[in-house]
C-alpha cells in the first residue's frame, strides 16, 4: 500500500498479487481502477478508468465503481423525478442514484487489504435523507477478486429505509481484436424489468440465459428472480471470465437486482451493476429495505476473476 500524487490529489495504490487497486476513500469512498499483471508482462484493466478523467467533477467521471446511496439510479414521486416522499410523507430532494458517490468520506480503516470509509453527510444530504444514521464502505482486496461491504447502521429513533448498490465500470472487450460480440454474459434471472417515464416498472426484454454483450437489449435492463446470486461474462471461448456476486446467500431474495448498461456500442467499458433492489424503491417499494433503530444492515458484493 502505498499514496500516489496524481491530478492535484492523493489516492492510494494497493499490490495485492498480481492485482493493483486505486481508490481515492476520501471521495465518494471511490475505486477508481483494478489491473491484472499477466504473465507476459502486460497489464489487462478489470476496472475501468478514463486517462482523461476530470477531478473537478470527480463524481461523474465514468469508470471505477461509484457508489450508489441511499437509493439506486431515478427516484419519483407522482412521477416526478429526482423526489422520493419519506416516511412522514414529506417530499424531498433525490439525487440521481442519491448522494454518496458525490460525497464526503472519512478513512476510519487503512491497511495492506483494503480500507473502510464512513459518509460525512452534507447538509444536502441531510436535506435529502432526513436521518440519524452511519453508512460506511469497507472494500478487502485479494490477488483475483475483492469484496466490498456496505453497511447503514441506523442511530436513529425511526425505521430508515434503503436500497443501495454499485455502479461497477468494467473493461470490455479487454483483449486486442475482440469485440463485444465475442464475449458473453450468462445471468440466471427469470424476469427482466425496465423503468418508464414516470418511475414504474415495466416488462423488459426477453432474453436467454446467455447473451452476447453486443445485444442492445442488455442495455438498461433490470435482471430479478435470480436462480444464483452470480452473474459471470467473459470471451465466448477463452479464459479471463469476471463473476459478480449481488449478496452473500447462494440464492438472493426475489427483489435482488443486477443491471447490465454501457454508455454506446463504441463505450470502452460495460457495466455490470449489483443492485439490493429495482430503481425508485421509495415509491414502488420493490426491493426497499427496512434498518430499525439500533441495528445495522450489510450488503456485500464479490468480484472474481478465472
Amino acid at each position: 500500500m502505498e499514496k500516489v500524487a496524481y491530478n492535484g490529489k492523493t489516492l492510494t495504490r494497493w499490490q495485492v498479487g498480481n492485482s493493483t487497486f486505486l481508490a481515492l476513500p476520501e471521495q465518494g469512498a471511490r475505486l477508481m481502477n483494478w489491473h491484472l499483471g499477466l504473465g507476459d508482462g502486460s497489464t489487462r484493466d478489470i476496472l475501468y478508468w478514463p486517462e482523461d478523467a476530470n477531478f473537478a467533477e470527480f463524481y461523474k467521471v465514468r469508470g471505477g465503481n461509484p457508489i450508489l446511496f441511499p437509493f439506486n439510479a431515478r427516484t419519483f414521486d407522482a412521477g416526478e423525478i429526482a423526489f422520493w416522499r419519506d416516511p412522514a410523507g414529506l417530499r424531498r430532494p433525490m439525487p440521481m442514484h442519491g448522494f454518496a458517490r458525490q460525497g464526503e468520506f472519512k478513512v476510519t480503516r487503512l491497511d495492506a487489504r483494503g480500507f473502510t470509509a464512513q459518509l460525512l453527510p452534507s447538509d444536502d444530504a441531510r436535506a435529502a435523507y432526513p436521518f440519524n444514521y452511519e453508512f460506511t464502505v469497507a472494500y478487502r482486496f485479494s490477488e483475483l477478486g475483492l469484496a466490498c461491504e456496505l453497511t447503514l447502521r441506523n442511530l436513529d429513533t425511526q425505521p430508515i429505509p434503503w436500497s443501495a448498490g454499485h455502479h461497477f465500470y468494467f473493461t470490455a472487450p479487454w483483449s486486442d481484436g475482440h469485440t463485444r460480440a465475442d464475449y458473453a454474459i450468462r445471468i440466471p434471472a427469470t424476469r427482466t424489468h425496465r423503468q418508464d417515464a414516470a418511475g414504474k416498472l415495466t416488462p423488459g426484454p426477453a432474453l436467454k440465459p446467455e447473451e452476447r454483450l453486443d445485444n442492445p437489449a442488455l442495455v438498461d435492463t433490470f435482471h430479478l428472480g435470480l436462480k444464483s446470486n452470480a452473474v459471470s461474462f467473459g470471451p465466448v471461448n477463452g479464459p479471463g471470465s469476471v463473476t459478480v456476486r449481488n449478496g452473500t446467500a447462494a440464492i438472493p431474495p426475489a427483489e435482488a437486482t443486477f443491471v447490465t448498461w454501457t454508455m454506446s456500442p463504441e463505450a470502452p467499458f460495460y457495466c455490470v451493476e449489483p443492485w439490493m433492489g429495482p430503481p425508485n424503491a421509495p415509491e414502488t417499494k420493490i426491493g426497499l429495505h427496512w434498518v430499525q433503530p439500533g441495528q445495522a444492515q450489510s450488503f456485500v458484493v464479490e468480484i472474481a476473476v478465472k
